[in-house]
Formats: C-alpha cells, sequence, structure tokens
C-alpha cells in the first residue's frame, strides 16, 4: 500500500512555501575540525525532530524526520529530503507516510539488496490523554484542539494503525509501500555480515532494549536478545547498533532517569556487544559519553564513531570515536555544537560522507524566547566536520 502525503488541515502552516524554510548557513562557532553548520528545515510553525540518515544505492543521501505541530500533538507525518551531492544542497521536505493518526520515528535500514526500510511508530492519541495535561504543559486552546481532532470518527476509525509498521522502497527512497508490522527504530539498523538484517527498538520490552533479526526484508522478525537495565533508577531505551569489520557488533542505549530528568549528571549512554555474531551478549557497562541517544557510524578505517546530543549545558551535539568499539576515551570527544539555547535537541545521526569529511544531522532549537514557554519549534540542522588527525 502506497502512502501519499495528505495535508496538515489542522496546523497553522497550511499553504505556507516550504522554500522560505530551507537550508541556510549559520554562523560559525570556531570549534576544531567544524567546517560548517547549516539549517536543513525550519518551519516557525513546525516542531521537526528526531532525524535518521543514510546513503542509498543510488548515493543520495537521505535524511527522514517527524514534522508535528508539537512535541505530543497528533498529527504528525514522517518527511523526506534528498542530498545527491554529499550534504551541500538538498530538497524540500516530502511526506513519505502520513495516516490519519501521528506518525513518528522514522528510522532507516539499508537491506543487502539495496532497497531501504523505513521504521515507522504511529501513535493513536486519546482525548483524555489531553484532557489530563495542564496549561504548563500546552496552550489550553492547543490542548482542546487536538482532544476535539483524536474524538473524529476518522481518527477514532485508525485505531489499528497503533503501533510500529515497516515501509520499503526499492526506488532509493522515492516512493514507499508498507510491508506490514515490524520493529521500532529510532536510528534504524543495520545488515550483518551474514546479509540478515538487526535492528535494535525498545518500545515492546518495558524499560529495555529488544534486538531483532530478519533473514531479509520480507522474513518475519525474531527477537534474539532484550537488554535489561541493572539499575533500578534508569532505564535503557532509543537503541543504536553497529558491526565492526573484525565482526564484534555494539549496542548503545540511552539511559533515561526513572524520575524523568534529562539534565541529570549521571545519564551516560551504555552499551554491550557480542563477539560471536549475536548469539551471546556481554553485561551492560556504562560509557563516559553523558548524553542521548546514541548514532553509531563505523568510519571508512575501522573505528567506530558516537554521535549524541548533550542535555546539560553547555547544551548541544557531540561526538567520540573507539578503535575496538567498547574502549573511550572521555579526554577526545569531539563538540560539533555548543549554542543550543535549551535541552531540546539531539537525536544525530552521521554518515562519513567521504574519508574524513563526516556530515552530522540532528534537531535543536534554532532560538529560544523564554518567555514563551509553550512555543516548541525546532529545526533540523547539520554539521559537516573532519576526524580529528
Amino acid at each position: 500500500m502506497l502512502f501519499l502525503p495528505r495535508l496538515f488541515t489542522s496546523l497553522p502552516f497550511r499553504g505556507l512555501s516550504l522554500a522560505a524554510f530551507g537550508v541556510g548557513l549559520l554562523p560559525a562557532e570556531n570549534l576544531p575540525g567544524v567546517i560548517d553548520t547549516r539549517v536543513l528545515y525550519h518551519n516557525p510553525a513546525v516542531y521537526a525532530a528526531w532525524p535518521a540518515m543514510v546513503r542509498a544505492g543510488n548515493g543520495d543521501v537521505l535524511v527522514t524526520f517527524i514534522r508535528t505541530e508539537q512535541h505530543m500533538s497528533p498529527n504528525g507525518a514522517v518527511s523526506l529530503m534528498r542530498s545527491t551531492d554529499n550534504g551541500t544542497s538538498w530538497s524540500e521536505p516530502v511526506d513519505v507516510v502520513d495516516t490519519p493518526i501521528d506518525d513518528r520515528e522514522c528510522g532507516l535500514t539499508v537491506a543487502p539488496d539495496g532497497s531501504l526500510l523505513l521504521h515507522v511508530r504511529s501513535v493513536h492519541w486519546k482525548a483524555a490523554t489531553y484532557e489530563q495535561l495542564g496549561p504548563e504543559a500546552y496552550r489550553r486552546e492547543w490542548l482542546e484542539r487536538w482532544a476535539a481532532e483524536v474524538s473524529t470518527p476518522d481518527y477514532l476509525a485508525a485505531a489499528d494503525l497503533d503501533g510500529s509498521h515497516v515501509y520499503q522502497s526499492t526506488d532509493h527512497g522515492h516512493t514507499w509501500q508498507r510491508r506490514g508490522r515490524g520493529p521500532d527504530s529510532i536510528h534504524g539498523g543495520i545488515t550483518l555480515r551474514d546479509g540478515s538484517l538487526l535492528v535494535a527498538g525498545y518500545r515492546e520490552e518495558l524499560d529495555a532494549a529488544r534486538l531483532y533479526r530478519a533473514a531479509s526484508p520480507g522474513a518475519p522478525w525474531e527477537t534474539v536478545a532484550i537488554i535489561a537495565s541493572p539499575s533500578p533508577e534508569l532505564r535503557f531505551g532509543e537503541p543504536h547498533v553497529a558491526q565492526l569489520p573484525s565482526g564484534r557488533i555494539v549496542v548503545m542505549m540511552r539511559a533515561t532517569a526513572r524520575a524523568y530528568d534529562d539534565t541529570r549528571a549521571d545519564l551516560f549512554l551504555w552499551q554491550v556487544y557480542s563477539d560471536d555474531g549475536g548469539t551471546t551478549w556481554t553485561d551492560p557497562v556504562p560509557t563516559p559519553m553523558l548524553g542521548f541517544p546514541p548514532h553509531l557510524t563505523v568510519l571508512n578505517d575501522g573505528r567506530l564513531l558516537c554521535t549524541y546530543g548533550r542535555r546539560r549545558a553547555p547544551y548541544g551535539q557531540r561526538a567520540m570515536i573507539s578503535a575496538d568499539g567498547i574502549t573511550w576515551n572521555p579526554a577526545s570527544e569531539i563538540v560539533l555544537r555548543q549554542d543550543a539555547p535549551n535541552h531540546d535537541l539531539g537525536y544525530p545521526a552521521s554518515l562519513e560522507i567521504t574519508p574524513g569529511r563526516i556530515l552530522t544531522v540532528y534537531y535543536q532549537k534554532p532560538a529560544w524566547d523564554p518567555a514563551d514557554k509553550h512555543r516548541h519549534t525546532t529545526a533540523i540542522s547539520a554539521t559537516t566536520w573532519m576526524l580529528p588527525e
């Protein structure tokens, strides 16, 4: 089934030209190794977040992300932008999955046959959710409008779409077909050396990460591991996975405080690894990387790059590199951005576009007015940078 874009009829940006919110270079922070930073997409009426990125089989770089009104509004869609020149210029976003309910989380996996898998989490919101939120969360008129929207016959009739779905593209991301239920994933999964697919998700397991494996894009997904947090104060989520040239498989996970607080000083990334193709896994251990969630990139030289958002001042995007995928030196942390106005940021994804040259996409606020606590507009941005010697 092919999903065509529908207009966000309840959103204030209907009818606006998206070209007005396109690519624009940002002032340099003069950080070591950073070549440039630019805004790929920003519309003041839109909450744009949680990007994923892959290189398609034709060489195009694809970025997917969520476009919605606010973080918890019920009307999100998955959008895609494309670059044919390694991230120098970008197409305008097009909506590739837009069901009657809220479509969010949009990880990308490149399959062995070159096709692309899109992992989408769709949420069927209830009016009671918005009725229970107070004015400190969102403006009352927004909450009332959202409660009315999720009570319409069309929205109520789409309740069976709630959950995680997999879409497939066989033409480098130009068209997508729904293939059925499948694993959720913030950034997507990988093709293992044996040709099977491995995806790390977390929605189906309370406070834990789950690893799913499929022999091919059309094969059933099987759970191969559940990674539970050993700490009563932390829960695991939003994992990502990579396989090194040695065969080692590394899974990195976000640690979230059970009494939710993004600004705590102990929210380091945790990791596990397998040296036998995923049959057995080590116990989870914390890393020195303070931030979340992680994205893992195997570099051309075989090292492992981890990028993540920092939600403690100075707010921004960070990176670290490991030679073996399990040893990380905090003294070598790379600062990509440290100018974000607050902690609403992160979810970076990275790609080595040419040897030693990295493209990292993420979301954060372009600016912030503390007097308007309800306006949660965010932008999709990108930093191009060079690996340190």
